[in-house]
């Protein structure tokens, strides 16, 4: 077999449909293979930031070649590798995945920003915002929910958006849906309350309870975000459907239309569920993810499918991201990432003062969460520590397990 010359190729060079080789070991970059087809935006970032100076160009399309290395020094998928650093991946891992929250977080509100001035624009922009989203939740066989957020309290439209993005596609791609449905439920996700932006911030930021009139108004904004898509003649209908009937529920008490059971598409029930429980989150009170998942048990059961309230449940596990738990060794913790052992999740932890903080893998240490506890029963020290009144929001781990 013939040897294939590597060009050097600089990172400014990089573009979408080639084939590049990272001049790294699988340890030091959050890809699957050093060999990475290039096929959207974010891979091309993810690149750049891993503080390389160049990668090797393997093809200029995503064809397949017969690649012989010609740098010995240069450590292949196939080379025997060292033993894995755990610690080391999941720290890698959580750090990407809370910089593709804050960047997609950034690139809806530049959508929200060009929806009615230049609505080509914003569409263009929303469907390569799917893309980098479908290939994040796409780059590991199983996929796990990990904890992000920002510096606020207060959770904004745009933020609960991509966290229900990730929840609704999380539950879609564990019922077997095809890319292009998927694709469906991230863009009706991203854009589902694209309607406030009509309602006055007098109403959708009072901290008391609303009056009737305003009440009323607040709920005119799926008509309002359906009109605005609509008129565009851009968005799939299903997308549309997703906009206008995200508060419709199967027992037939949700609105604009108070529809009921099979009339509801299972694409908008998917994003309803998923939207329904991270409002729990994002609304003036921060709860707790496993009361908010209580709540939904016990208060809204009758209200979404029982076969999609089983699936979030096993996706989100019996503590999700965020939760704050007692270890079996009294140590407090926070849940940083789900895991396939529920009762062993990777956790933020500290003692009950709020000293000795580190990022702990229960599984390895034979420790496990005895229960979930309130944040009225922590410390002051355990609360700064492990952030208690921060908002919660998830995104797809880029973690290998």
């Amino acid at each position: 077999m013939a040897k294939v010359s590597q060009k050097k190729l600089s990172l400014s060079e990089i573009q979408l449909g080639m084939r590049v080789k990272l001049p790294l070991s699988w340890t030091n970059h959050p890809f699957l293979f050093n060999r990475v087809d290039i096929s959207s935006a974010a891979q091309i970032e993810m690149i750049r930031g891993l503080g390389v100076p160049y990668v090797f160009l393997l093809s200029e399309s995503n064809a397949e070649l017969d690649i012989v290395e010609e740098d010995d020094d240069i450590e292949d998928e196939i080379a025997v590798e060292p033993e894995r650093d755990l610690k080391a991946d999941t720290r890698k891992a959580m750090r990407l995945s809370q910089k593709r929250f804050l960047m997609n977080v950034n690139n809806s509100r530049n959508v929200f920003g060009k929806i009615v001035s230049d609505p080509e624009g914003a569409y263009r922009l929303s469907a390569a915002l799917v893309e980098d989203l479908l290939s994040h939740l796409q780059e590991v066989e199983t996929p796990f929910l990990t904890l992000v957020g920002m510096d606020e309290k207060d959770v904004s439209v745009t933020q609960h958006g991509v966290s229900v993005a990730v929840l609704a596609m999380m539950i879609g791609h564990a019922l077997d849906l095809t890319p292009r449905e998927l694709r469906d439920i991230a863009l009706g996700s991203l854009l589902h309350d694209i309607g406030k932006l009509k309602v006055p911030d007098v109403i959708r930021r009072k901290r008391g309870a609303l009056t009737t009139h305003e009440a009323s108004y607040l709920q005119m904004h799926p008509n309002f975000g359906f009109d605005m898509l609509n008129r565009s003649g851009l968005f799939p209908k299903e997308v549309l459907n997703v906009i206008l009937h995200h508060h419709e529920f199967v027992d037939g008490s949700g609105f604009p239309d108070g529809l009921t059971g099979h009339k509801i598409p299972i694409i908008t029930q998917i994003v309803s569920l998923a939207n329904d429980y991270d409002q729990q989150l994002s609304g003036q009170q921060v709860t707790s993810p496993q009361v908010a998942l209580g709540y939904l048990f016990k208060n809204r059961a009758s209200k979404h499918s029982e076969s999609l309230i089983s699936v979030l449940v096993k996706i989100l596990g019996i503590y999700p991201p965020g939760t704050i738990v007692k270890l079996s060794d009294d140590s407090i913790a926070k849940v940083i990432m789900t895991t396939k052992e529920v009762s062993q999740p990777q956790v933020w932890a500290c003692k009950e003062d709020g000293s000795e903080a580190s990022l702990r893998f229960l599984s390895d240490e034979g420790v496990t969460v005895q229960k979930a506890i309130k944040a009225e029963e922590l410390s002051e020290g355990a609360i700064r520590t492990l952030q208690v009144d921060k908002g919660v929001s998830f995104y797809f781990s880029s973690l290998q397990t």
